[in-house]
């Protein structure tokens, strides 16, 4: 699913998760996929459908997705305390990133059990593929609708759904294998099938797994150009130089900004508002609401420092 990261303009809301919003949406997903999952298990069993299984395992993936979602969203709202004084909200990018990981095992482990059937084929029944594999698409199609509008806050939910979008491919191709046997006897379509939902998820769990891992390295966040926070910084009056700077997402869209400012030395009686000056350019440029400011001198300043991080210039 695409979505966009170009923050043009720079206009940011800041977009807390609406607490209770949602929180039924996804129990409700949760148990739909617990009871599709085991429908689709079954009728793998019954059908010698491995691609049926497949599309299971996918599904039984998305439950326990939207249950480290749905556990996720309860921590992220719980309020900063003195260990966590950065608060929870990480809690969601945590969960996220567990996500993808388990569908590179899973996506793994249905690539090998797919070609392993080229070379043992086994009978299967076509008609229990296809009525269990349209149930699994009307149910991926209703999950994907209740986790969509939720999908464009939450990175989190965001995998979620990914999921879901992929299991209804799934389900199709699924119908599609069934269907070959029926018509045609070819039961090498179910491995192949099989291989190809894998390396789709494979593919799509590339896409999205960079910028979660972005976000827990602390890099800065993939639409602000650190260099261009920078000289808009210089660049505000009274300022004459600004080194150490630190530019990073707490979480998905809230992003925090630390850096040492030197004040002229002609402004010094005015640094309390120079800083505020750029406290306020910062927000409302950049969306970075989180800004720490550390005033200095400008005969007094430190000597040789880096522009971003703390090393030495």
């Amino acid at each position: 699913m695409p979505h966009d990261h170009s923050h043009k303009g720079h206009t940011h809301t800041h977009t807390h998760i609406d607490p209770e919003a949602g929180d039924a949406r996804v129990v409700w997903a949760i148990a739909v996929n617990m009871f599709l999952t085991l429908a689709q298990v079954v009728g793998g069993i019954f059908s010698g459908s491995l691609a049926l299984i497949a599309d299971a395992l996918h599904n039984f993936s998305d439950a326990i997705a939207l249950v480290i979602a749905f556990f996720a969203r309860k921590i992220a709202r719980r309020p900063a305390d003195p260990r966590m004084s950065f608060g929870y909200g990480r809690a969601e990018v945590v969960a996220a990133l567990v996500n993808y990981t388990t569908l590179i095992v899973l996506s793994v482990y249905l690539f090998y059990e797919g070609v392993m059937r080229f070379f043992e084929p086994e009978p299967i029944n076509g008609w229990i593929v296809i009525w269990i594999a349209a149930l699994a698409l009307i149910v991926d199609l209703i999950t994907a609708a209740l986790t969509y509008t939720m999908a464009k806050e939450s990175m989190n939910i965001r995998a979620a759904f990914l999921h879901n979008v992929a299991d209804a491919l799934g389900s199709i191709a699924v119908i599609v294998a069934g269907s070959a046997v029926i018509l045609f006897n070819w039961t090498w379509v179910d491995p192949t099938v099989t291989i190809m939902i894998s390396v789709y998820i494979l593919w799509h769990v590339k896409s999205e797994i960079g910028e979660t891992i972005r976000v827990l390295m602390l890099a800065a966040p993939p639409g602000l150009d650190p260099e261009e926070v920078a000289s808009t910084i210089e660049s505000m009056p009274g300022v004459a130089d600004v080194h150490h700077v630190h530019l990073w997402s707490m979480q998905e869209r809230e992003f925090a900004l630390t850096a040492h400012l030197v004040i002229a030395a002609p402004a010094w009686s005015e640094a309390e508002g120079v800083r505020s000056g750029v406290r306020q350019a910062l927000s409302d440029q950049f969306g970075i609401r989180h800004a720490t400011l550390e005033i200095e001198q400008e005969d007094r300043a430190c000597v040789g420092s880096s522009r971003f991080g703390h090393g030495e210039g």
